[in-house]
């Protein structure tokens, strides 16, 4: 196959995952929906998953997170992201109502912020989602340059309000739709208007503010181009052999190194970034441009919002359970023990996700337990991202024979647990129960979780959880770490 040829089925098959993620999709099933050779399919699904695009467990293929570095490119290259993100949620606590930003994608708009409000009738936009132009007021501020605002009355769906304004650059031309939207019960189209459009306008004015600075606008944690200056699947092609599909992980490279500087690159710049030789540069860009996904301002190449469409709103919709749980079946998979991940709600931690282990006698606990923090492994990691203070009014029982109660000896399995980078507790939580828990980091580097895995005190020994648990609990947490690094909170 010819490189852009490759890049092309590559994508296609990749549309196919986006478009149906909700059921398990096979390789048959991209045969069918794509009409390509079984061969070809199953060359791109393995190199989708050497790049960590996609997961394959047993026969079914789903979308990875790392997949939304794709949308986040295009993000980056337009100035939007985190770059916007302030004003919007500070819009969003202000009215107490649903705000979004949106863009122009051919005849329709397609959401790139989403900051809801958590209610039972919300509004469920997801980043990346496409709607009509014509149905949403969005839609009607992208449609006319001139207008100043636009309200949507259910036009998109019954019961459903909104009020949008345009943001603009330099030069008066709009870049996407600030909308903030209700339901009827809360409040008329006039009535949504009269209490938000103020606020839009000025939130409006503030990222324009924003967006006329550059370094103000450079998104942080922006997606790092695949490569990073050298061909990395040079080397991975020689380790796979025919089974790697070499043009299209360099396509694929090609297309997220044009989100490393906002406003696109050059080809000199993107073959500077990729480490690849410019003509493969020029053949992807090519490809990329007769796809949509590309278009030329001058002599950059600037990603184009159709990149969302590429898995971006299934996986931004996805919860933090949905995330870790792949990894902690794999974790448990190899160690033969339950694992759970776990976050702190007051003095207590919450178990968010778990993955129970097969045996006669295992930790019976399920999504949503509460266990007091002072008294568990997860906890002990999860408060030593705290200031010690936070330890001082958390009020301790003995549990069992072995809890630790003491303010002074909590303190300082707490601070031993921040020097370790995890912690053990042995019994300390019920009689025969030990764990051994690591911190999750988001992005930033703060402590958003812990993966702990549990175990009966007669089938391992505190020596042997440190031995043969923590560095497997260690890998799953990078892994976590790595997926949560490519998802955007909303």
């Amino acid at each position: 196959m010819e490189p852009a040829s490759t890049l092309e089925r590559g994508l296609a098959v990749l549309r196919v995952l986006a478009a149906g993620p909700r059921r398990p999709m096979r390789a048959t099933d991209l045969v069918r929906a794509t009409g390509l050779a079984r061969s070809t399919v199953d060359r791109i699904v393995a190199t989708l998953v050497r790049l960590g695009y996609v997961r394959a467990e047993e026969r079914d293929v789903l979308l990875a997170p790392r997949l939304m570095e794709l949308g986040e490119a295009y993000l980056a290259c337009g100035g939007l992201g985190a770059a916007l993100d302030e004003y919007a949620q500070r819009l969003a606590d202000e009215l107490d109502e649903s705000v979004s930003l949106a863009v122009r994608d051919g005849d329709g708009v397609r959401f790139v912020g989403r900051f809801a409000r958590r209610r039972t009738m919300s509004v469920a936009f997801r980043v990346g989602d496409l709607l009509p132009a014509d149905r949403c007021a969005a839609g009607l501020i992208l449609l006319d340059p001139a207008a100043r605002w636009a309200e949507d009355d259910q036009l998109v769906e019954p019961g459903l309000v909104a009020v949008a304004v345009p943001v603009r650059d330099g030069s008066g031309t709009t870049i996407c739709a600030l909308t903030v939207a209700s339901h009827t019960s809360r409040h008329t189209a006039a009535g949504l208007r009269d209490h938000a459009l103020p606020s839009l306008l000025k939130t409006a004015g503030e990222m324009e503010t924003a967006l006329a600075d550059p370094v103000a606008s450079a998104a942080p944690g922006s997606p790092l181009p695949i490569g990073a200056g050298v061909d990395a699947s040079r080397a991975t092609k020689e380790e796979l052999g025919a089974g790697y599909l070499q043009s299209l992980a360099r396509g694929l490279a090609v297309l997220v190194s044009l989100g490393s500087a906002r406003g696109g690159l050059t080809l000199a710049a993107a073959a500077k970034v990729t480490g690849l030789p410019r003509a493969t540069v020029r053949r992807a860009v090519q490809t990329l441009e007769r796809l949509g996904y590309v278009a030329a301002d001058g002599s950059r190449f600037v990603l184009q919002p159709k990149v969302l469409e590429l898995g971006y709103a299934h996986l931004s919709g996805r919860t933090f359970g949905e995330i870790v749980q792949p990894h902690l079946v794999d974790l448990v998979a190899r160690v033969h023990e339950s694992a759970s991940v776990a976050m702190l709600s007051g003095d207590d931690v919450v178990y968010v996700a778990r993955v129970p282990t097969v045996a006669i006698m295992s930790v019976d606990i399920t999504v949503g337990t509460r266990f007091p923090a002072y008294a568990t492994s997860m906890g002990r990691v999860l408060l030593a991202d705290l200031p010690e203070e936070r330890l001082a009014g958390m009020p301790s029982r003995p549990l069992t024979p072995h809890t630790l109660t003491s303010p002074a000896d909590l303190a300082a399995a707490v601070r031993q647990a921040a020097v370790d980078g995890y912690a053990l507790v042995d019994q300390e939580l019920e009689e025969g129960v030990r764990s051994i828990a690591v911190p999750i980091r988001d992005r930033s580097g703060r402590v958003v979780a812990a993966v702990n895995v549990a175990t009966h005190a007669s089938r391992a020994t505190p020596a042997e959880l440190l031995r043969d648990t923590l560095p497997a609990l260690t890998e799953a947490a990078a892994r976590m770490e790595a997926d949560l690094s490519h998802t955007r909170p909303s």
